[in-house]
């Protein structure tokens, strides 16, 4: 490819809404535009990044026996509704009508479709197991599409599904995955991490995330992990040993103590002169329209998607002060588990609260001296909401638990029979008796993947392409394209290049060559050869884009010297 013929424009200035590094580079490199938001084109050299995935996604996962096949994007509202997620997956399900006035949705993922095409097309266990995949645009109404391709309406997406006889079955398939998975972002040059994870809106017992772990301050999502084990485990699902406290306040009674103004956990812990860890904190959640007041220790924090799946919610937020007056009769700040009428759920923090601190849902009032089952009922309800901090404890050994930032590119599943039951799929077992489907769901963010590439590797100039997912391999320069000496050398290096089945591009522009440098590495070619003032030595200038290294080489060893960079990067 020459580059006076490639479709790019680059861009000198960082758009205004690009937030993240990837979105930055993406669009200044000429990879994407922006149609409208959180809708993008993905211009020749993103669809080469994304073919490249896409095509080792496709060779793993054929090589653990699955098959690729192509479902319908527009989706029936009766197969939702068998599963009841036509009403609960929420507002992120872009759902329109047709001319006949019958409901419909853009698919965001294909369990319904899937499960409906195993009901009709397998009837014996003789057929299973199968595993089923495609490659396919997916679409969410997200509330505030941000982040370039990491979080978009439309996006690419390889999602596949097993079905098996038994949960034996299911975790051979499960351990397939995780085979295909690791092997597919091995090859795609990328470091990741399979963290246990919410399994969300998609269901089921068990769930994983692959987390390209980008060891900066960009990425969506906190993991944690352990210092001395395998445990890892995305910020909504981990679990730890809780550090040493002093959870007692050490009063004598239980009395009202006047605290005029004193909201916070911090200034009660000075008025007092306890711990935060000896106050019992309250806060009020919207939960599907409804109140809920969650109780956990004073240090520690509420992880909201713990908390939504531990009362079973399909949305959750917190409630704003107008809502704590209207169902609690209280001032927000003086809240509390006594008098009210609302569902209340405690954090296991509280367990070994004694004579501690707590709003009683009176202005300027909080109870000192509070113990359970005394002057405070204890919840009903005990769960872990719990955000766990860096520092505590692994669940499962004796490590302490660290923090990264991550970013999704991949999850799996273990359904079971979540939707085979409910849409009343099934299979005729040996002994001829009818079974539903044990089921698994495996997911990877094509576009996210290459958006997470950029996140991982790049520099102040640039994209570092891992050269396996590379747009193009080589770019040849040469410095001055009136010099015939320049040009006819990096012609018959292009063109050897390209003889040897390697993805090159000439970059003959007439620009200035600081232009073409920085081009060069905006767009993260892996190797840049240059054609300039080196000729006059017989020498060429080789440059690897990932390390910066600059290498002189003679012409005629060139293109041997670079087929041999990238058989060793591969």
């Amino acid at each position: 490819m020459r580059m006076t013929k490639l479709f790019f424009n680059t861009l000198r200035e960082t758009p205004a809404d690009a937030e993240v590094i990837s979105h930055q580079f993406l669009v200044r490199a000429g990879y994407i535009r922006k149609l409208t938001s959180g809708i993008y084109t993905y211009l020749p050299l993103m669809l080469r990044v994304i073919k490249k995935i896409s095509n080792i996604i496709r060779e793993e996962m054929d090589a653990q026996g699955a098959q690729e096949l192509l479902m319908p994007i527009l989706q029936p509202e009766e197969l939702w509704k068998e599963t009841g997620r036509w009403e609960v997956y929420g507002k992120e399900l872009m759902r329109l009508t047709d001319r006949h006035g019958r409901m419909g949705a853009l698919g965001p993922t294909h369990e319904e479709i899937i499960t409906a095409l195993a009901r009709d097309e397998i009837k014996s266990y003789r057929q299973l197991p199968v595993n089923l995949y495609q490659i396919q645009d997916k679409f969410r109404d997200e509330i505030r599409p941000r982040f370039g391709l990491l979080r978009g309406r439309e996006f690419l997406m390889k999602d596949a599904y097993s079905f098996d006889a038994d949960e034996a079955g299911l975790e051979e398939s499960y351990k397939k995955m995780i085979i295909a998975y690791t092997n597919i972002f091995n090859r795609c040059g990328l470091e990741t991490r399979m963290v246990r994870s919410d399994s969300g809106a998609i269901g089921g017992s068990v769930s994983h995330e692959f987390m390209v772990l980008t060891r900066t301050q960009s990425g969506e999502n906190d993991v944690l992990f352990c210092d001395s084990c395998d445990y890892a485990a995305n910020s909504n699902r981990a679990e730890s040993r809780m550090l040493p406290a002093d959870t007692d306040g050490k009063f004598t009674d239980a009395k009202e103590v006047d605290t005029p103004g004193i909201k916070s956990i911090e200034d009660l812990a000075k008025f007092f002169n306890i711990a935060p860890s000896a106050i019992c904190k309250s806060l009020v959640y919207i939960a599907d329209k409804r109140p809920v007041m969650a109780l956990i220790r004073g240090d520690q924090a509420i992880e909201e998607t713990k908390l939504l799946n531990a009362i079973g919610a399909n949305e959750i937020r917190i409630a704003s002060d107008a809502e704590v007056r209207e169902h609690l009769n209280a001032e927000p700040g003086f809240m509390g588990p006594v008098g009210v009428n609302i569902q209340i759920i405690g954090d296991e923090s509280i367990k070994e609260l004694k004579n501690f601190v707590v709003g009683i849902n009176k202005a300027d009032k909080h109870l000192v001296g509070a113990n359970w089952d005394k002057e405070i009922k204890f919840p009903a309800k005990i769960a872990d909401i719990r955000l766990v901090q860096p520092g505590e404890g692994c669940p499962e050994c004796e490590g302490k638990l660290e923090t990264t930032k991550g970013i999704e590119v991949g999850n799996i599943f273990k359904l079971g029979t979540k939707y085979s039951e409910k849409m009343k799929a099934t299979f005729t077992d040996e002994n001829g008796q009818e079974k539903p489907f044990i089921m698994g769901c495996y997911g990877i963010g094509v576009s996210r993947t290459a958006a997470a590439a950029v996140e991982r590797y790049h520099d102040k100039d640039g994209i570092q392409w891992p050269i396996a997912i590379a747009p193009y391999h080589v770019v040849v320069v040469p410095v001055n394209v009136t010099d015939e000496q320049q040009m006819s050398t990096a012609e018959k290096i292009y063109n050897d290049l390209l003889a040897e089945n390697i993805e090159t591009v000439l970059d003959d522009r007439d620009e200035r060559p600081g232009v073409k440098f920085k081009d060069a590495d905006l767009i993260g070619f892996s190797v840049r050869i240059t054609a300039g003032k080196t000729l006059v030595e017989g020498m060429v200038e080789i440059k690897i884009r990932s390390t910066g290294e600059l290498l002189k080489v003679p012409v005629g060893e060139a293109v041997a010297r670079v087929k041999d960079l990238i058989l060793k990067e591969c």
